[in-house]
C-alpha cells in the first residue's frame, strides 16, 4: 500500500500517470481500491499539484463503491481544489466529479454550490471559457 502512493507520488510523472490509469481502469470494475480512499485524500495535501489532482482523481474514481459515506468527509478538501490557480487542475477535478455526480447524488448540492462560486476572472481568457463549459455540463448533469 505505502508503495502505491509513493509511486503516486514518484517524480517520474510517467510512471506516476501510469499507475493512476491503471486504478481508475481497475476502479470502474472492483471495489479493490476503496480501502485506499483514505491515502488518496491524503495526496490532496500535496505540495504538487500533479500529486493533488491524482488524489482528487482516485477519490472520485472510488465513488461507485462508497456505501460508507468517506467521500462526504474528504469532499471540502476535494472542492479546495475547484479553486486552483492552474487550470489544468481545476479541468481534470471537473471532469472527474461527473464519478461523484453520478453515483453519489446526496454530495450533488454541496458540489453544485462551490461550482457556482468558482471565480474564472482569475484565468487566461483562452482557459476560462473551457472551465466554464465544463462547470455548466457538471450543473447540467445534475439538475437532471
Amino acid at each position: 500500500m505505502r508503495d502505491l502512493i509513493k509511486v503516486l507520488q514518484d517524480k517520474d510523472e510517467k510512471k506516476a500517470y501510469a499507475l493512476l490509469k491503471e486504478i481508475r481502469v481497475k476502479s470502474a470494475a472492483s471495489e479493490n481500491y476503496y480501502s485506499y480512499l483514505d491515502d488518496f485524500a491524503g495526496l490532496l495535501n500535496a505540495k504538487n499539484s500533479y500529486v493533488r489532482t491524482r488524489g482528487f482523481i482516485l477519490c472520485c474514481a472510488q465513488a461507485r463503491w462508497d456505501e460508507k459515506g468517506k467521500l462526504q468527509n474528504v469532499l471540502p478538501n476535494m472542492l479546495t481544489l475547484l479553486d486552483d490557480d492552474k487550470p489544468t487542475v481545476v479541468r481534470q477535478c471537473l471532469a472527474a466529479l461527473h464519478e461523484v455526480v453520478l453515483f453519489r447524488l446526496e454530495l450533488c448540492e454541496p458540489i453544485k454550490t462551490e461550482l457556482e462560486t468558482i471565480d474564472l476572472s482569475k484565468y487566461k481568457d483562452s482557459m476560462s471559457p473551457l472551465i466554464k463549459k465544463d462547470i455548466d455540463e457538471l450543473l447540467k448533469m445534475i439538475d437532471e
